[in-house]
C-alpha cells in the first residue's frame, strides 16, 4: 500500500507561508496537513477559513485537514468550500459520529476520525467500515514539537487488526513526533500516512528532509 508524507503547516513560517507551500509542492511530500484548532477542544488557536482558502489557491497536492474543534458539524460544508480533500474529526468531539462521517462523505470529501492518546481503538468498532482514514495522535493535541508517545506502536497494531478483521479500507495516519528515527518502525506496524511538522520545517533543508522520510518508507 502507498505511503504518504504529510508536512504539517502548523510548523511552517507563517510570515513566508506561500514560500513554504511552494516548497511542499516541489518536494516529495504527498499531502498538506492542516491542523485547525479552536482554543476550546485544544488550548491553541490556529488556522481559520480565510487562511485555508489562501493555502488552497497555491497548494497542488491533497489537502488533509484535521479538525481539533468542538461542534465540527457546523463547519463541514465550509471546509469543503475552502478546499479540504480529507476532513478528519475527533472521536472525542463528536457525540453523533456516524452522522458526522456521513455528512463529510456527502460533501464529497474523504472522512477521517482522530483519536487522542488516551482513547482506545475499540471505540471505532462500529464505524471503522465507513472511514477512509484513522488518525492516531502520537502526542497530546494542541501543540507542535512534542515528544512521541511510545504506546503508539501498540495502538497502531490494534487498529491494523481491527481494519483487517472488518474489511475496512481505512488508511492509518500518525501525527506527532514523527522523525527519521521512528518512521520506519511506524511503517512496519501498519502506518500509511505520516504527519511531520517541526522535524521538517526546523531542519536545515526541509526539501531534503521530506525526501529522506519518503525514501525511508517508499524506497525508489
Amino acid at each position: 500500500m502507498n505511503k504518504y508524507i504529510a508536512p504539517s503547516l502548523l510548523a511552517a513560517d507563517f510570515g513566508n507561508l506561500q514560500r513554504d507551500i511552494e516548497m511542499i509542492n516541489n518536494s516529495k511530500a504527498d499531502w498538506f496537513h492542516i491542523d485547525v484548532m479552536d482554543g476550546v477542544f485544544v488550548p491553541n488557536i490556529s488556522f481559520g477559513m480565510p487562511v485555508i482558502k489562501a493555502i488552497k489557491e497555491h497548494a497542488k497536492k491533497t489537502m488533509d485537514v484535521h479538525l481539533m474543534i468542538v461542534n465540527p458539524d457546523k463547519f463541514i460544508s465550509d471546509f469543503k468550500k475552502v478546499g479540504a480533500d480529507i476532513l478528519t474529526v475527533h472521536y472525542e468531539a463528536c457525540p453523533h459520529l456516524h452522522r458526522t462521517v456521513q455528512t463529510i462523505k456527502a460533501e464529497g470529501m474523504k472522512a477521517g476520525v482522530s483519536l487522542n492518546p488516551h482513547t482506545p481503538i475499540a471505540v471505532l468498532e462500529d464505524i471503522i467500515e465507513d472511514l477512509d482514514l484513522v488518525l492516531i495522535m502520537s502526542v497530546n493535541p494542541g501543540f507542535g514539537g512534542q515528544s512521541f508517545i511510545e504506546n503508539t506502536y501498540k495502538k497502531v497494531q490494534q487498529l491494523q487488526a481491527l481494519i483487517e478483521f472488518s474489511g475496512s479500507k481505512a488508511l492509518i495516519e500518525v501525527d506527532g513526533g514523527v522523525t527519521d528515527q521512528n518512521i520506519e518502525q511506524l511503517s512496519e506496524v501498519g502506518v500509511n500516512a505520516f504527519v511531520a511538522g517541526s522535524f521538517v520545517f526546523k531542519s536545515e533543508n526541509p526539501t531534503n528532509t521530506i525526501a529522506n522520510l519518503k525514501d525511508l518508507v517508499s524506497p525508489s
